[in-house]
């Protein structure tokens, strides 16, 4: 009797090819032989109908005639030749974060995070407050972590100063050691990352006295970062390399989440600063010059005669720093005619003046 490829995934018939994939990689995830309760027989069942149900042609035949092919079916590991795991080089995602090389290393012949694929020191992600000003220019900001950083006697390297490498004898120089692995396709010979020089292949004639050989010290660590301008709340400054180090591997990144403080009388629009500019009804009729304050200090500005309500005053060259500068965004201000709620006597008599004027 046939199987049920679309039972054992847990989808529908009509299930897009997307849905086929995310389930597969559900229970690939839960049910790998390597893992801890994995169970190998469950993997192979679902290997099999994704192997099936992935392939556009097969589905086909398997929908018509209850096989893979018109001619003979699905025959139990053989269907594997055209299994494409390309789709899978993205990552499984989860907690546990598996990749093409975890998942199926152990099985096609993989090496894991073996060469290639060198583990990574962690992330680290900190929160920065800056002013709309520094915003404008730019600021450079000194960050203090606490985190495992290169040895500052060893640099790293795990030798004490002055003294020599070895080849690691435990992986005779190569940074690989060759493991014959049962799965459920039979022993599959693999390389493994080795464990002692982690992939270096060398190890240190004497162990930095200091880490213990390890590279890696826990420590108090300042470190200089640009926050470029045109920053906005919410973005982040990625610095590489600057998160915490780790043994045979390369240090993670360092990510500073920016947040900008609300300024009350601008705000950032693309490269622009804009803002309102409050005026007089006898401003906008005869001009005047208005002093403002701004990022750069005072400034004076002109309001030309007979302006009206809601119009942009350009002030060229006074907004976000672009690049390294001198070159800048500009100041837009919309002009808000202010009209008094109460006037008095004298200025009701002027005011009926310039109605009869035709004002």
């Amino acid at each position: 009797m046939a199987k049920d490829y679309y039972k054992i995934l847990g989808v529908s018939k009509t299930a897009s090819p997307d849905e086929i994939k995310k389930a597969f990689r559900k229970l690939a995830h839960q049910h790998h032989p390597d893992k801890q309760g994995g169970d190998s027989s469950k993997f192979k069942e679902a290997s099999e109908a994704y192997a099936v149900l992935s392939d556009e042609k097969k589905r086909a035949n398997y929908d018509q005639f209850g096989t893979a092919d018109a001619g003979g079916g699905f025959q139990g590991g053989q269907g594997f030749g055209g299994f494409d795991f390309s789709g899978f080089q993205g990552g499984f995602g989860g907690e546990e974060g598996y990749d093409l090389g975890d998942l199926f290393g152990g099985i096609f012949g993989g090496g894991g995070r073996g060469r290639g694929h060198a583990r990574k020191g962690a992330d680290i992600a900190v929160d920065v407050e800056i002013s709309f000003k520094d915003s404008v220019y730019g600021v450079d900001r000194k960050i203090l972590l606490h985190k495992n950083s290169a040895c500052s006697k060893c640099k790293g390297g795990g030798n004490e100063p002055g003294t020599d490498m070895k080849t690691c004898d435990n992986c005779k120089g190569k940074g690989q050691i060759k493991d014959v692995r049962q799965s459920i396709f039979g022993s599959i010979a693999v390389n493994r990352q080795c464990e002692i020089c982690l992939g270096a292949g060398k190890i240190p004639k004497e162990k930095c006295h200091q880490c213990k050989g390890s590279g890696i010290e826990n420590k108090k660590e300042e470190i200089n970062v640009r926050i470029p301008s045109g920053v906005e709340s919410g973005e982040a400054v990625r610095l590489t390399g600057g998160g915490e180090a780790i043994t045979g591997g390369p240090a993670g990144d360092l990510f500073i989440r920016i947040h900008v403080t609300k300024n009350s009388n601008f705000k950032k629009e693309g490269s622009n600063i804009t803002g309102e500019l409050k005026i007089k009804i006898s401003d906008a009729l005869l001009g005047a010059d208005k002093q403002i304050d701004t990022v750069d200090g005072p400034l004076t500005v002109p309001v030309p005669a007979g302006i009206q309500h809601g119009e942009i005053l350009r002030i060229k060259n006074r907004g976000f720093v672009l690049g390294n500068g001198p070159k800048r965004g500009d100041l837009m201000l919309k002009i808000f005619i202010e009209i008094p709620h109460k006037l008095s006597k004298g200025a009701k008599i002027l005011i009926e003046d310039l109605r009869k004027e035709g004002l």
